[in-house]
């Protein structure tokens, strides 16, 4: 099979074909379970050349093995400081296992999204990090604001740079992973349904996760690259807040009618009070002398991406220029709630 495949062929420097055997004696016969998703169970792993791996075996996965190598190759091809980077796969015994690049710090959503308060004696560190009661990391200001950059380039690259149109189908802070300096690399990138870019995409299998699916997927319109764009805006919009897109914050109003998005409007645009949507934990380090105009940017941008309908929303590389502050950001209507009809 891998013969008709042509998988023996694989550009030098290319993604490495390993048997399961090796993957199997790498990660001590899958035991070191690190993560779990939809589109499988994520184990931690050392090759023999001593490189930290993490082992994707991939679940439900379509078609045969042509497809799959298809899959590979494009991945194997998309290089960007803010993607992690893939460096060999498995296709053997029906098996379909991906080997990317370890990425030590873990996922965002885990530092996000903790129990824990900052008192007015807590202090930033050189790391650009804050310590709570529990000894948890606490990104400050600059480290949130430098991965809100680095996604929005990373989704732009994806969007717009490579030779395939990949739509990531499900940015959410599980998979947008912290390396070294908190550097932030995209997750699980080009496993969704791909297509050219002269095609106009739509498809059968609704792909995301609850909180971060734009209007398009319930109402089952055609979907484009602005769908990441929405997913990309609610998480700018946590990495300033620290809370969960679902949570209700204090409000009066009922459950079935609760949108974030609207809150925080109201709150930045009505009431002019951004102070109200920080995170708690690190509101006490918010000087708006020096942190204002990065904030501003991000929850602006955050309402332009979460804009109802599509055409509305800006590109990513816009969204990368709007976070720069390279190019102006007019104020964004205030998002509606998709679900529920304005009539």
């Amino acid at each position: 099979m891998a013969r008709t495949l042509g998988l023996e062929f694989l550009p030098a420097g290319g993604p490495k074909r390993f048997s399961y055997a090796e993957l199997k004696a790498a990660t001590k016969d899958f035991s070191n379970l690190i993560g779990k998703g939809g589109f499988g169970d994520v184990y931690k792993g050392v090759l023999t050349d001593q490189r930290v791996v993490a082992v994707k075996c991939l679940k439900n996965v379509a078609g045969g093995d042509a497809e799959f190598w298809a899959e590979v190759t494009i991945i194997a091809r998309m290089h960007h400081l803010n993607l992690v980077r893939l460096w060999g796969f498995c296709a053997e015994k029906g098996q379909r296992i991906l080997v990317y690049e370890y990425v030590p710090n873990g996922s965002l959503d885990k530092y996000l999204f903790q129990p824990g308060r900052v008192t007015p004696s807590d202090s930033v560190e050189e790391t650009g990090v804050l310590i709570d009661d529990e000894r948890k990391p606490i990104l400050d200001w600059g480290i949130r604001y430098r991965i809100a950059l680095g996604v929005a380039r990373s989704i732009a690259y994806l969007h717009e740079e490579c030779l395939e149109w990949v739509l990531h189908c499900d940015i959410k802070p599980e998979n947008i992973l912290l390396g070294d300096d908190f550097c932030p690399k995209i997750s699980d990138f080009g496993l969704a349904k791909l297509k050219k870019k002269e095609d106009m995409v739509t498809i059968s299998r609704m792909h995301g996760t609850r909180g971060y699916m734009a209007p398009e997927w319930i109402k089952a319109d055609q979907i484009t690259p602005k769908a990441d764009v929405y997913s990309f805006g609610m998480v700018l919009l946590e990495l300033v807040s620290g809370v969960r897109n679902t949570e209700i914050q204090g409000s009066m109003i009922e459950s079935d009618d609760w949108y974030f998005p609207r809150w925080a409007f109201d709150k930045v645009f009505k009431e002019m009070n951004v102070e109200d949507i920080l995170d708690r934990r690190i509101k006490n380090s918010y000087d708006s002398r020096v942190h204002f105009d990065a904030v501003n940017r991000m929850v602006q941008t955050a309402m332009w991406c979460l804009q109802d309908r599509p055409e509305m929303r800006p590109s990513m590389g816009k969204v990368a220029k709007m976070l720069e502050g390279t190019v102006d950001i007019t104020e964004p209507k205030k998002p509606t709630i998709f679900f529920l009809s304005d009539d």
